[in-house]
């Protein structure tokens, strides 16, 4: 027997394995995301020259490092002052990025355009950023390497544009995403102003519509996910103004094509920055045909804003869009997205202490020793959410029942039972007279996994469903969720009769091992308990079971997670 025979045999086994088990679909991967980067105070530590924060920015870099991400996207104002030397120190401190590997793509602020006659910073953000034109980086030791592909402008509106706005896709082909960066700030062949004077804005968002249009246009470009940034947010929080040259009110025909051209093309998130606020909402088209889920990020600064009044006349009656998801105040935060097919996950992280002053102040008051300068950061997740192309997004207001969550997919059934959002969280948006602030409404999202077959000869390795995602039904800061009873249908050829008789099959999720589990065995509280039957109203935290004449398994639960239909080992 050849040995060529040989190699090719075992290659074909390789690549059935790889088949049944699942392991030839694309891996997850993940892509970061840092807001503002400005020094807005004296610096008597010496730690951030140039008005770049470099004492946050470089522990904000480590993380990243650690979690393993392929880029890091920053979404504008990259230092305080925009001259050519502080956008050249901010560069630098992005270089321990790019020597991990990792690449990173910035966009412009509204502070790149106030440097002393550099020509609103375009040319030395392109000397600094090649990356945004080409996706080719270069380690200290000089090698080069790439990141991303399909890389474009709009460069038929003017080639001011050229790297400043741009668009580049990411990921094997079943995993793949596109980005899609908008800048709208001042250069040499554009300025207007905004009303209030200090803004300068250059080729609108309706001059390039027709390119943001065919770059998030999913019939041609071929990637599941696609995602849309700019500097200013949709409707802010601390500030008014917005990309469309004006404040919220401004040229609603731009905003409602800008909306819809997103949402008609499966874009989930819209991500921007300016405010200094972690801040999901989601937001309506003026015509109310169209909805996005806005994320601002949070401060990477020594900058942090507070939200104006909601009634502020300035907002112009617009704020009526919005409705708040989440809000995270005075800390410093950063962002893990993962890519994993139909399904992208989001962690927020922020640092355990908060609640730091701004500017002079910071990070904890004036006149103290430690005035202008940046603690060391403890890192934690705060808040995980997510959406699938697959799933489903339900809006659960404060005191309302999640049993309106239902979905299915290629014969599972997915529902919940019973509770209701006990959430008593308000954000910081007040009103001139003081106030305590909106009520927050969760986004409940489901996705979906399908089912692939074991290779492990125990049938209590075996799902009996496809895998549900769920997120939303807790509170930014907490692990656990309100209480509320799951239910899914599951295969009846992957139930044996002893696995009812002991309780060993029924709702299961992933254990901190990575193991199938008892859904239960993760809630925090409650009693295990089974019960051969179905559900009935009352049943207690911990207690689970097996309807059998629905063929649905069920269990009351208190926490996020990837569920499916299984057996157990105990």
């Amino acid at each position: 027997m050849s040995n060529r025979f040989l190699v090719k045999t075992a290659s074909m086994f390789v690549l059935m394995l790889a088949l049944v088990s699942g392991a030839a679909s694309a891996a997850p991967w993940k892509f970061g995301v840092m807001g503002d980067s400005q020094w807005t105070t004296a610096d008597p530590g010496k730690a951030n020259p140039y008005t770049v924060p470099l004492s946050v920015i470089n522990q904000v870099n480590q993380e990243f490092i650690k979690a393993g991400v392929k880029f890091v996207i920053a979404v504008g104002d990259l230092s305080d002052d925009g001259n050519d030397i502080s956008e050249v120190t901010r560069a630098e401190a992005a270089q321990p990025l790019i020597d991990a590997g990792i690449g990173f793509f910035p966009f412009r602020g509204n502070h790149e355009t106030v440097g002393l006659n550099n020509g609103y910073g375009l040319s030395v953000f392109r000397s600094n950023y090649p990356q945004t034109q080409t996706g080719t980086f270069t380690k200290t030791d000089r090698q080069h390497y790439q990141v991303g592909s399909g890389f474009s402008s709009p460069v038929s509106v003017s080639t001011d544009l050229n790297g400043m706005s741009y668009s580049f896709d990411y990921g094997d082909p079943e995993s793949r995403a596109r980005f899609v960066i908008v800048d709208t700030w001042a250069a040499p062949g554009k300025v207007d102003k905004h009303p209030n004077g200090y803004l300068l804005y250059g080729y609108t968002v309706n001059d390039q519509q027709a390119w943001i249009s065919s770059r998030l246009d999913k019939k041609t470009r071929k990637t599941e996910q696609a995602f849309v940034f700019s500097h200013q947010p949709l409707i802010a929080e601390g500030h008014q103004d917005t990309m469309f040259n004006g404040d919220t009110n401004s040229h609603p025909d731009w905003q409602n094509q800008f909306f819809a051209s997103m949402q008609d093309n499966g874009v989930k998130y819209f991500i921007c920055g300016h405010d200094h606020i972690h801040q999901r909402s989601i937001i309506a088209s003026p015509d109310g045909k169209s909805h996005i889920e806005e994320i601002i990020c949070a401060s990477n600064s020594s900058k942090f804003y507070t939200p104006k009044p909601l009634d502020d006349p300035k907002w112009f009656g617009q704020k009526a869009r919005e409705t708040s998801i989440s809000q995270e105040r005075y800390t410093v935060g950063y962002y893990i997205y993962t890519v994993d097919g139909p399904c992208v996950t989001v962690d927020y992280y922020s640092d355990d202490h908060g609640n730091w002053m701004s500017d002079g102040k910071y990070p904890n008051g004036e006149g103290r020793p430690d005035t202008g300068i940046t603690p060391q950061f403890h890192f934690i997740k705060k808040e995980t959410w997510s959406y699938s192309t697959n799933g489903k997004e339900f809006l659960i207001p404060q005191g309302t029942s999640y049993a309106k969550v239902l979905d299915r997919f290629k014969g599972t059934i997915a529902r919940i039972l019973d509770g209701t959002n006990n959430s008593t969280e308000r954000d910081g948006s007040l009103d001139t007279k003081g106030g305590i602030g909106r009520k927050l409404t969760k986004t409940v999202d489901t996705g979906w996994y399908e089912k692939q077959a074991s290779l492990q000869s125990k049938p209590v390795a075996h799902l009996a469903s496809n895998i549900l995602s769920l997120t939303g039904l807790g509170d930014l800061g907490r692990e656990q969720t309100d209480v509320y009873t799951l239910s899914m249908t599951y295969h009846t050829d992957k139930l044996l009769p002893q696995h009812v008789k002991k309780g060993l099959f029924g709702l299961a999720t992933k254990g901190v091992d990575g193991n199938w589990v008892n859904a239960v065995d993760t809630n925090s509280g409650g009693a295990r308990t089974f019960v051969a039957g179905p559900w009935k109203k009352g049943y207690a935290l911990g207690t689970y079971g097996i309807d059998q004449r629905t063929k649905t398994v069920w269990a009351v639960i208190n926490h996020n997670g990837n569920f499916a239909a299984a057996g157990f080992d105990k």
